[in-house]
């Protein structure tokens, strides 16, 4: 089981509310916030819709 670690590194003002949603659904709250997931085909599917904002670092354990 891969687990990934998200970081926000760009912020959430005057973005769209779909993007903004997408990011209060994957726990990040701002800048430098980061939190971990399992990697599964919905979380790949909420990062690639806000990737523009986030950094994604893959934790292999």
């Amino acid at each position: 089981m891969e687990k990934i670690k998200v970081v926000q590194v760009k912020s959430s003002i005057k973005r769209l509310k779909s993007q903004k949603r997408t990011l209060d659904a994957l726990g990040l709250k701002g800048i430098g916030k980061e939190v971990i997931h399992v990697s599964s085909p919905s979380i790949i599917g909420m990062i690639k819709k806000v990737e523009h904002l986030v950094s994604v670092i893959s934790i292999k354990k």
